[in-house]
């Protein structure tokens, strides 16, 4: 099983910037797809970015796309996504998780969720 503890939320005008980093341990992930969620105040999460083990791969949704970057550091089992131009939409509770493959853990991630990282766009 692998523990999954996300960081580097906060509040952030509308335009800023925000990096946020997951730190994996336990079985280490390295031939795992590695992704990021969100939860949206009273909805479901939803898949925002995935990278493959090798970091060849890359698949965002279509809202975060050209704004939010997902890389990954295998040596050090971390995940990271930089928000760039955030609005007052991508307000929510981030969470990471990883998967077989990114298409497969965009609708089944295989761990059990951490507590995610609150980010907050002001307008």
């Amino acid at each position: 099983q692998v523990q999954l503890v996300e960081s580097g939320g906060g509040l952030v005008q509308a335009g800023g910037s925000l990096r946020l980093s997951c730190a994996a341990s336990g079985r280490t992930p390295s031939t795992d797809a590695m992704g990021w969620f969100r939860q949206f105040p009273g909805k479901g999460r939803e898949f925002a970015a995935g990278i493959s083990p090798s970091t060849a791969v890359t698949r965002y949704a279509d809202s975060v796309k050209g704004r939010f970057t997902i890389s990954r550091d295998k040596t050090q089992n971390l995940v990271s996504l930089q928000m760039n131009s955030l609005q007052p939409e991508d307000t929510a509770v981030y969470y990471c998780n990883v998967g077989l493959t990114v298409t497969t853990m965009m609708t089944k991630p295989l761990e059990s969720w951490g507590q995610g990282t609150q980010v907050t766009v002001s307008s």
